[in-house]
């Protein structure tokens, strides 16, 4: 069977068992004895063992068995877990994160055997298997819950059984067929028990009808049970025909059937607290005992005539999943669609401002306007479907913080929220690295060490924070901590033992300016270079993958008491909605959700600070920029007596853009300029293409600011 079909999806199964692990393996740790989190790694590991079998991956199949083994042991309080366990299993994470990263990108999972790995599981085995030798004298039934009975020694489980299907039993058992329950035993390394659970089921349909399913079917299909499960049916056929069938299937290493008789109702009626309404017509004396007698069985009709049983239901199939997963490829091609739609749409409404013969008329004018609403609401559902929460980016951070702890003999915690912020897909794909560079910067240089926190009144362990909302058209994602913050002087001195400036320059120095020299390639202040920080390829990469994306850093920090990084980026890199607006006889775009206020401000209201020109605007002073000297445009000939100024903001700064008229608002499609312009000045963040052909350009606020 060729299953290279099946790699993409693969893939992404696989990234998300391996996160659901490592979240699951994190709460193991603080909470050791919660059998909850032990059944969810044990399930998470038995899918990937399976997944690994499937797809023909033997190594990570043999890692993935191991690490099952280990927690069945677990399961079975045959082992206890503690904190070389957990060092253990994210080992071996890691090494099935390494057989990923060399599928994804060979298709096979290369030679890497991880065999001090493997050799470190079975000493965690070999230590429970040796504690269960010095139990010989328990009892039989406290063996591992997954062994099963050997062949020769099965039975017919007695079973727990929930309310409603006692009663479908009841209801089964009086009517013309005879009531069975099989017990059906799969093998104990099979890969596929959900597969073969169902194939069960089909052998069995063919000669009967199944009532009742334990666990439940939903249950049976998730690989929510053990080695064995047990069905409950209605035939005419023979009984050995029947269980002949369900063991015909591959990997059934058994399966023991018996009829169901009045003793099985009887042995299970203990747990029932009402006495069932009996229907046939000849109902056994117990019928009439009080309300806390044992149930006793319908009684069993003389024939088909007599059977007064309610019609019989075929278990429910689970409801689907209601979410598919779609290539980003075919994303883009939509968007890149949509985006030519937009461009058509524009084209007409150009057409129509410029009074085309016969495009004044009231039908085109609607159909213009029908259009417009058509094209904005496809754009907003694809961008929704181009969305994702940032949580499948930060989710593996509390796991580097953790590992970040031990290397660096620091205590620390990491505190999130905002992780259902969400992102267009292809921004979220690239702001990992970013984030977890600012988070190691956090824990390497902004955390203190545990004697210095103690001088300084801090509490032992350190914060990280890591927050995520949206604020307009943007997200912001605010990575802080409340450690040691950055030292300016000590910055400035590097700076000047740099030659990056002069004593006399550095004097003159802001606070922001110092830190923006720590963006500078191959600045570092790590007084030794480790595997975790100090090469100079920490924060000058964090600023040109955001600036990449649209976005920009910030940094505010209090020397002693902690340092915030605010990373700010766009909701989406393909269509926005901007203020067209004309300088000398070139037209530009301003992204609208940078937009505060456009005002007409009398000339004689231009003030000067520091020979820059600025307005006063209801108590606020804002520098304004004049974009015709910015972008070396001819000024208008004629004096004015007021100018067009337009408010933006950056955080809680605000500047004035001079421009000379107005176009009004219009959804524009962003188009890089790829390498046809020297754009190291990064004024200009793209282009975008007019209703009429033209081509105007897109100002970036985030560097005018």
């Amino acid at each position: 069977m060729d299953v290279s079909q099946y790699l993409e999806i693969f893939i992404d199964e696989t990234s998300e068992h391996i996160q659901s692990l490592s979240d699951n393996i994190m709460a193991l740790e603080s909470e050791p004895d919660n059998k909850d989190v032990v059944n969810e790694i044990f399930r998470a590991a038995h899918s990937l063992k399976g997944m690994a079998g499937t797809m023909g991956f033997k190594r990570m199949q043999h890692m993935t068995h191991d690490m099952e083994n280990v927690f069945q042991e677990v399961r079975n309080d045959t082992i206890k877990v503690d904190s070389d366990m957990i060092d253990l299993l994210f080992q071996c994470l890691d090494a099935i994160e390494g057989y990923l990263a060399i599928i994804k990108e060979t298709s096979d999972e290369g030679t890497n055997d991880n065999e001090a790995i493997i050799q470190k599981l079975n000493g965690f085995l070999k230590s429970a298997e040796d504690a269960s030798a010095a139990k010989d004298a328990a009892p039989a039934e406290d063996a591992a819950a997954e062994s099963a009975p050997a062949v020769g020694e099965k039975k017919f489980l007695k079973l727990d059984l929930e309310e409603k299907d006692k009663k479908k039993l009841q209801e089964a058992y009086v009517g013309e067929q005879k009531l069975y329950g099989m017990t059906v035993y799969i093998c104990k390394d099979c890969l596929l028990k959900a597969a073969r659970a169902f194939l069960v089921f089909k052998a069995v349909e063919e000669f009967a009808e199944i009532v009742v399913y334990v666990p439940s079917s939903q249950d049976i299909e998730d690989e929510k049970f053990e080695n064995d499960f047990s069905i409950f049916f209605t035939s005419d056929e023979a009984l050995d025909k029947i269980v002949a069938a369900a063991k015909s299937v591959s990997e059934i290493e058994d399966a023991v059937a018996d009829v169901i008789t009045e003793e099985f109702f009887e042995e299970t009626a203990a747990d029932v607290s009402t006495p069932a309404v009996q229907e046939a017509e000849e109902a056994p004396e117990t019928s009439a005992a009080p309300a806390a007698a044992p149930v006793a069985a319908p009684a069993k009709p003389a024939s088909a005539g007599n059977s007064a049983a309610a019609p019989k239901k075929q278990a429910g199939k689970p409801v689907t999943g209601r979410t598919v997963r779609v290539d980003i490829e075919k994303l883009d091609a939509l968007m890149n669609q949509v985006s030519e739609l937009i461009i058509a749409k524009n084209s007409l409404v150009s057409l129509s401002a410029n009074n085309g013969a016969g495009m004044q008329n009231q039908t085109y004018q609607e159909q213009i306007e029908y259009l417009e609403r058509i094209t904005t609401g496809l754009h907003e559902s694809v961008m929704k479907v181009r969305m994702v929460p940032i949580e499948s980016v930060v989710n593996k951070f509390p796991r580097m913080i953790r590992d970040l702890s031990r290397n660096l003999n620091k205590k620390m915690e990491l505190y999130m929220t905002g992780e259902e912020t969400e992102l267009d897909r292809t921004v979220v794909d690239q702001i990992g690295d970013p984030l977890q560079h600012l988070l190691r910067n956090s824990a390497d240089h902004g955390l203190e060490s545990a004697e210095v926190r103690k001088e300084r009144g801090k509490p032992e362990t350190g914060t990280i924070t890591l927050k995520a909302f949206q604020e307009g058209n943007n997200v912001i994602i605010e990575v802080g901590d409340d450690g040691n913050g950055i030292d300016t002087e000590a910055v400035k001195t590097k700076a000047i033992e740099r030659g990056i400036v002069t004593p006399e320059q550095a004097e003159n120095l802001s606070q922001k300016e110092i830190i923006d020299f720590l963006f500078m390639p191959s600045f570092s202040m790590a007084k030794q270079i480790t595997d975790i920080s100090g090469r100079g390829v920490g924060l000058d990469v964090v600023k040109s993958n955001i600036e990449a994306l649209g976005g920009d850093v910030e940094v505010k920090s209090v020397y002693g008491e902690g340092s915030t990084f605010t990373v700010r980026l766009p909701l989406t890199l393909a269509i926005i909605q901007a203020l067209m607006v004309i300088i000398g006889d070139e037209k530009y775009a301003i992204s609208l959700g940078s937009i505060v206020s456009i005002e007409d401000i009398p000339i004689t209201d231009i003030k000067y600070v520091e020979a820059k020109e600025v307005i006063n605007m209801r108590g606020t002073v804002i520098p304004i920029i004049r974009l015709n000297q910015l972008l070396d445009i001819a000024p208008p000939e004629e004096e004015q007596e007021s100018l067009t100024i337009v408010i933006i903001s950056k955080g809680d700064k605000q500047v004035g853009l001079v421009v000379d008229d107005l176009m009004g608002q219009q959804e524009i499609v962003i188009k890089s300029l790829g390498s046809f312009i020297d754009n190291s000045t990064k004024i200009i963040s793209g282009a975008t293409i007019l209703g009429d052909g033209e081509v105007a350009l897109i100002l970036d606020v985030n560097t005018l600011m």
